[in-house]
């Protein structure tokens, strides 16, 4: 196993995360010797078979589902897309779908292309939020027709961690009949989840947001749930989702599972207290600096924080000069010079939007680590607010 670079302060795990030790060491056997395929009618293949059930019921713990609900995939991009065509084709007779302005780009691009590019013209109601991330849920039930096939809403943002209320939004799609879907890519392993006692139809996650591999996601469909495939082929997943299975990644995902279920304590404590730590010491001793998303609501590893006038990607520059890695909420890298669309939603003014750096934490991160990055970084925007032709000092 490579070890972590102890040179590197790793802070960007809203966009992936080291593989847990324990992950890779469950995962080594498919890798080796264990390599028969789990639906040869053979007993070598069926042990293989086995650990997938076994992984199966491992996801199902950690959601509170049944396993017979979970449907792996390969990412949480396929979870997404194979939940809202699901609901389209089975009701072909509607074409509605609720969502927000703040999606993550799995969501946002497929309903821009359902309503622009298919032909079929779906109509995409975009929830509005307010300055610190939040819905409106009037707006949102005025939303909801008889027209709507799906409700699609993230579960938690992956830029400012801000958390929704699917709890009720779900019920009050359920009470009109209509399928509501959450990308919770982000939230589980960091808040509890029961999904028994909610009524959420679909739920997507991706195993390399929570110390799996990449190349694995899990669907959640509700028992009940009528459902139209994405990936047609074989028997595989109980004839959802064709295709040969990903067998060491799987058993990878499930001790991954058993593990945030094992640390979401401290994910809700000692992690929140080493995001808490940084964003207050930042916000305290850099000038012109702001916290963007809702200050409680929110996810307890996450703060998104604008430093205006200077750029997201310079930040990020210097900072990996000091073995420091983030994420910007600027779309720079992607040959856009807008800013991130979840700020441009929440109407973060232009001069500190293209400044903001999002610092994701995880159980691997230290409080020496924490004030490594409190101890750089105002010398960081110093330097570049001095380049900079809008600060004034």
């Amino acid at each position: 196993m490579v070890a972590a670079n102890p040179s590197v302060i790793y802070m960007d795990n809203n966009a992936t995360t080291r593989v847990a030790p324990e992950v890779v060491e469950a995962m080594m056997p498919f890798l080796t010797e264990s390599y028969g395929n789990p639906s040869s009618m053979h007993t070598f293949g069926g042990l293989v078979g086995q650990s997938i059930k076994d992984a199966r019921a491992k996801v199902a713990a950690l959601l509170g589902a049944e396993p017979e609900e979970i449907t792996f995939t390969s990412c949480g991009t396929e979870s997404d897309s194979t939940a809202i065509l699901s609901a389209l084709r089975t009701y072909p007779e509607k074409r509605h779908i609720v969502t927000t302005r703040v999606e993550h780009p799995a969501v946002k691009n497929l309903c821009e292309n359902l309503e622009t590019v298919t032909g079929h013209k779906y109509r995409v109601t975009r929830l509005k939020v307010d300055a610190e991330g939040m819905l409106d849920m009037a707006e949102y039930e005025s939303a909801l027709t008889e027209d709507t096939a799906i409700v699609s809403v993230m579960w938690a943002n992956n830029e400012t961690g801000v958390i929704f209320p699917v709890a009720e939004m779900a019920s009050m799609a359920k009470e009109r009949g209509i399928l509501f879907h959450t990308d919770a890519v982000q939230t589980v392993g960091k808040i509890a989840i029961d999904l028994k006692s909610l009524d959420i139809d679909f739920l997507s996650l991706s195993g390399h947001k929570l110390h799996a591999p990449k190349g694995v996601g899990v669907l959640y469909i509700k028992r009940g749930t009528l459902f139209v495939p994405f990936m047609m082929g074989g028997h595989q997943e109980h004839g959802r989702r064709g295709g040969t299975d990903n067998v060491a990644s799987i058993v990878g995902l499930g001790r991954a599972c058993e593990l945030a279920a094992e640390k979401m304590i401290e994910e809700n404590s000692r992690v929140k207290q080493l995001r808490d730590r940084l964003e207050e010491k930042l916000l305290a001793i850099i000038p012109k600096s702001m916290l963007n998303g809702h200050k409680t609501k929110r996810l307890p590893n996450t703060a998104n924080i604008s430093f205006e006038f200077v750029e997201g990607e310079a930040i990020l520059l210097h900072m990996n000069q000091h073995g420091i890695c983030a994420s910007s909420g600027s779309a720079c890298t992607s040959g856009s010079l807008e800013p991130s669309h979840v700020l441009r939603a929440m109407g973060v003014p232009f001069t500190a939007a293209h400044g903001s750096i999002r610092f994701s934490l995880s159980v691997y991160n230290t409080v020496e680590e924490i004030d490594v990055v409190i101890a750089k970084m105002p010398a960081i925007i110093e330097s570049l607010r001095k380049l900079s032709p809008f600060w004034k000092g």
